[in-house]
């Protein structure tokens, strides 16, 4: 629902009124009548009718798509709009949207320069600027008024415009002069051409514009848009065969003089004239009612400020927006000239059908259960004719393309950055769960490997504020490319209401440091019971995690349990990163300026920790440490040799480290890591498996004398690496 009250507002037209009637005086309007012996003289007929059909199929396929989405949901005001930020949610409605506001605006200008021309032709006495303006005035003033008054004229411009076609069709012979041959201007390209033409296919919008002023829209948009369209293609293809027979040497229709070709070759040119003004006039007072209710409905959904929103008077006419789109149009008027508009207009409303066959698309393809359209369109269609928006949109303009996008991505930050609040659900969730679906699925099918590997983090870190360090070292390693989940554990009995408040609170805390992590919250009999029973079972087919991080424990009551952590991660080929700092919350330096990994141990031990120190310092707070490698020997004769192997590693390896190799000073290889290490903001040392025939109590003894020996070292992570990956082979690529 949109809002708290489904009340009826607006003017409750039917489908003919508020549909089809704007929308085929739109579509037959100032291109039929100045422009299309201009297609004709510059493509010829074939390329004509090729150019008419790509055009209507365009529209037809949206008007398809569009049919879909308005039986699916109760259409208000904002045409296109509403229905994108319904669809895709409120930024992309709003990307689109203003856009869209400002071509309706300047298509104003579009066809009260079309009539302007066609005036002045007549009465050349006149300024087309001024004679521009004047028309403006006072269309502005009628729809300003009322747009009742406005669409009850739209049946006295019907009736015109069909006598100007009977009048065309009637007649069969040309009466006017015809230019030379040589004095014509050059072809211009199908392309350029096509961008001309394609505004006559738009007058869809003019009906989706007035969606919240509608009866019933769900039946009126589909209707009277899809018979619009189909009335406008059989005229628009006959009217070319008409004309290259009357006129056999088609390319004088290139020559200015011959804009109002069809004047002469009408049996009564008068209704010609008097055709042209009323389409023109019509559709100006289309989109002069259309425009305002899109930025009335951006004003309503805060996209833009409120006032701008307001609506007067029974028919909740927006006078606000209807001044600023009547500013808009007069900046075009003033501009003047039909063939430089027309492209601009193009590329916005092609930008705007793309959107809504893209809208019907994902609908269809998502299929979630709130998707049930009385009428139905298969979702490679309506993707078919997005991609023949954007296939065409590149083709008339490259370069307006990439303007045209950078506008719509510009305005969809924007609105993102703005973090708008919408009362409406959109599909975007269901669009992320099909690409979640596929994307498990896919990698269900393909086995890790060095190549790809990435760690999949779940941090044990309990309450946030306590063990941030735990936290924000993960986030660390992750950089933002791989997932990261922020466990705690609550007690036994904790109520699932509270374990939801909590992981909300968690999930805020996190979001609010910049932190991408997901939150789970576990209840257990104890915290490493519940730590046990996550690591075992936390995840979702191939996203499992691949490697548990938590703080080391000090409490010798917990040895016992902690080891049970340590050989269930181990038996589960997890990795496992534990922290040993010594105090409750580890304190590091805004910028972290040195790693020192320890070469001794398992080779795969090793591999793990080369990776991830080489992910710390890829960026954040640790980008600027000193990463250095280092290992013990035990006599001078071992200390060049070992230094060189290590050297030929980093090299081969490509991994920004500096190589240190020690004699070891005391009796045990501990003594000489702290002496050497102090000072160090990060160690990473190996951590022993537990052999297969090992105890927990025996396991929980090498624990207890692994904490007594690392005392005094600086803050350590001790690293078991048990997952099925060669680490290793990650830095022996080539």
């Amino acid at each position: 629902m949109d809002s708290k009250s489904d009340k009826a507002t607006g003017y409750q037209f039917g489908t003919f009124k508020g549909v089809y009637t704007p929308s085929i005086l739109t579509i037959l309007g100032v291109v039929m009548y100045l422009r299309f012996g201009w297609v004709l003289g510059n493509v010829g007929l074939a390329a004509t009718l090729l150019i008419v059909t790509m055009a209507t199929s365009i529209t037809m396929i949206t008007g398809l798509s569009l049919s879909a989405l308005a039986t699916n949901m109760k259409v208000k005001g904002g045409g296109a709009y509403y229905i994108i930020s319904r669809s895709l949610g409120i930024e992309a409605g709003a990307a689109v949207g203003l856009p869209l506001f400002f071509a309706q605006a300047l298509g104003v200008s579009f066809y009260i320069v079309g009539f302007s021309e066609a005036f002045v032709d007549v009465f050349p006495q006149f300024a087309a600027v001024k004679v521009g303006v004047i028309t403006l005035l006072i269309l502005t003033v009628i729809a300003y008024i009322s747009a009742d008054l406005a669409l009850k004229t739209q049946y006295i411009v019907m009736a015109v415009i069909g006598a100007s076609l009977v009048s065309f069709f009637a007649g069969g012979t040309y009466e006017g002069a015809v230019p030379a041959v040589t004095s014509v201007p050059p072809r211009e390209s199908f392309w350029v051409v096509f961008a001309v033409f394609f505004p006559a296919v738009t007058g869809i919008e003019a009906g989706i514009a007035m969606s919240g002023d509608l009866k019933d829209s769900a039946k009126s948009l589909p209707r009277g848009t899809i018979t619009a369209v189909a009335t406008g293609y059989l005229v628009y293809m006959v009217i070319p065969v008409y004309l290259s027979i009357v006129i056999k040497n088609t390319d004088v229709l290139r020559d200015e003089s011959m804009a109002l070709v069809m004047r002469h070759v009408a049996r009564w040119g008068l209704l010609i004239v008097l055709g042209i003004w009323a389409a023109s006039l019509s559709s100006a007072m289309g989109a002069l009612l259309g425009a305002p209710r899109t930025l009335q409905a951006l004003a309503r959904d805060r996209v833009i400020p409120r006032f701008i929103g307001r609506g007067f008077g029974k028919g909740d006419n927006p006078r606000i927006a209807t001044a600023i789109a009547f500013f808009i149009g007069l900046s075009g008027v003033v501009m003047g000239e039909l063939n430089l508009i027309a492209p601009i207009l193009s590329m916005f409303f092609l930008t705007s059908y793309g959107v809504l066959n893209v809208s019907a698309g994902l609908e269809e393809l998502t299929a979630p259960p709130s998707w049930r359209p009385k009428f139905r369109m298969p979702w490679i269609a309506s993707f078919a004719g997005a991609f023949g928006c954007f296939a065409v949109m590149f083709m008339i303009n490259a370069g307006a393309t990439f303007v045209a996008a950078a506008v719509v991505f510009s305005v969809y930050f924007a609105m993102e950055r703005r973090s708008l609040t919408a009362w409406w659900g959109d599909m975007r969730s269901g669009i992320l769960m099909l690409i979640a679906r596929n994307s498990v699925h896919a990698l269900a099918r393909r086995p890790p490997d060095e190549r790809t590997w990435k760690p999949n983090i779940l941090v044990l870190s309990g309450a946030p504020t306590s063990r941030w360090h735990l936290i924000d070292l993960a986030s660390a390693i992750s950089q933002g490319r791989s997932f990261v989940t922020v466990a705690a554990i609550l007690p036994q009995d904790t109520d699932p209401v509270r374990i939801s408040e909590i992981s909300k609170t968690v999930a805020d805390y996190i979001e609010k440091n910049d932190v991408s992590a997901i939150v789970k919250v576990h209840s257990a009999e104890t915290p490493l019971v519940g730590a046990c029973e996550l690591a075992k079972a936390y995840g979702y087919g191939p996203l499992t995690p691949n490697t548990i991080l938590l703080g080391a424990s000090e409490r010798a009551e917990n040895f016992e349990q902690f080891a049970t952590l340590i050989k269930q991660v181990h038996t589960h080929r997890q990795n496992l990163v534990m922290i040993r700092d010594g105090v409750d919350e580890l304190e590091l330096p805004d910028e972290r300026s040195r790693i020192d990994v320890w070469w001794y141990g398992t080779q795969q031990n090793l591999g793990f920790m080369l990776a991830l120190a080489h992910l710390l310092t890829r960026g954040g707070g640790w980008k600027h440490a000193d990463f250095s490698i280092k290992s013990i020997v035990k006599t001078e004769a071992d200390l060049e040799k070992t230094r060189e192997r290590i050297e030929q590693f980093i090299s081969k390896a490509r991994v920004d480290a500096k190589a240190e190799v020690f004699v070891q000073s005391g009796e045990r290889v501990e003594d000489s890591i702290k002496q050497h290490s102090r000072g160090a903001d990060l160690v990473l040392m190996g951590l022993r498996a537990p052999d297969a025939d090992e105890s927990v109590q025996e396991y929980s003894v090498y624990y207890s004398q692994l904490l007594d020996r690392m005392q005094g070292l600086p803050p350590t992570a001790m690293v078991l690496a048990s997952e099925s990956i060669d680490f290793f082979g990650i830095f022996q690529q080539v």
